[in-house]
């Protein structure tokens, strides 16, 4: 039996995602040792030497292109592998050529190593999680995506850039898929426990659903925006990633809108989307019960139904 390494990340894909998340990992001082792995090896030695020579200014770090073999012990396997998001492309178009990818990259991380966490960055991340699910055959509480983290985050920096007031004050979660069918959940956003719209007619701001709807729009277009106009987006994701290992190895119990399979939840099951859920050391502990207002539970409905449709298509 394999003695897991809970200082030990692994990355699959070196691309843009997943390059920024190592070298965002490799800061965080989370971990002692990381492996990169990639189909081309040139490109995960290269990433790895580069990012190596900034450990003088860090912390002592094993960092280095490695196989498959190499995950045997490591504690969280990241997944970015798969073809990138082209300018005038959902998340969606991805989805059969990464499903593909997934079918060869999964079953191999299974075959090495059992007991991981695995933690799905690639896009559509939510297929992708439903697909890592049942192509590892491990239990979903250790295979989980990114999902919404990062929209959240985006969402709490427009209020509070709209209200200027701290976006670590801000309350709020996106939540369904990751993608155009995403929403915020509205009905509980707050500003350090006030309601959003007091707390916007308090900062001189009254057209309430006008703004809200802006921002909303906002959020899901980010990422369309900053691809049309450099080509990728990588920074925000990294440190999501960042984010979500930091509630794993410290165990800190996290609430975060991460991707995983749903089990009747608000009358949803078989499908992977992004709900608030309990983050620690044994990846997802439990779902956060999020009240819902009837128009808002209908958008999840919508999104799930969505999701399930690409599913049936690839599945």
């Amino acid at each position: 039996m394999t003695v897991m390494n809970n200082r030990k990340a692994a990355i699959i894909g070196c691309g843009f995602v997943g390059s920024a998340s190592a070298f965002a990992l490799m800061e965080s001082g989370l971990f002692s040792e990381m492996v990169l792995i990639d189909s081309n090896r040139d490109k995960a030695e290269g990433e790895a030497l580069d990012i190596s020579h900034g450990l003088p200014f860090i912390k002592p770090m094993k960092i280095y292109a490695g196989e498959y073999a190499d995950l045997a012990d490591a504690e969280i396997v990241i997944v970015t592998a798969g073809a990138s998001q082209k300018p005038g492309e959902t998340r969606l178009d991805l989805v059969k050529k990464n499903v593909g990818i997934f079918r060869n990259v999964i079953p191999q991380i299974a075959d090495h190593n059992k007991d991981c966490i695995m933690l799905i960055v690639a896009n559509p991340v939510d297929i992708l999680t439903y697909a890592a699910v049942k192509f590892s055959g491990f239990p979903d509480n250790r295979v989980f995506g990114s999902g919404t983290v990062l929209d959240t985050a985006r969402l709490k920096y427009l209020i509070g850039e709209h209200l200027q007031v701290d976006s670590r004050s801000v309350h709020t979660y996106i939540i369904g898929e990751h993608g155009d069918s995403e929403f915020p959940a509205w009905s509980s956003t707050n500003v350090s426990g006030v309601p959003l719209t007091y707390f916007c007619e308090m900062r001189g701001h009254h057209e309430h659903e006008k703004a809200m709807q802006e921002l909303a729009e906002s959020v899901k277009n980010s990422a369309y925006k900053i691809i049309e106009k450099k080509g990728a987006t990588y920074y925000g994701i990294a440190i999501s990633v960042r984010r979500i290992c930091e509630a794993i190895i410290r165990d800190e119990k996290s609430i975060l809108p991460v991707s995983s399979i749903q089990h009747g939840e608000h009358g949803i099951s078989d499908v992977a989307l992004s709900m608030p859920m309990i983050v620690g050391k044994n990846g997802i502990e439990c779902p956060v019960p999020l009240q819902l207002s009837f128009g808002e539970t209908q958008k999840l409905t919508n999104s799930a139904e969505t999701l399930k449709s690409v599913i049936a298509d690839v599945f």
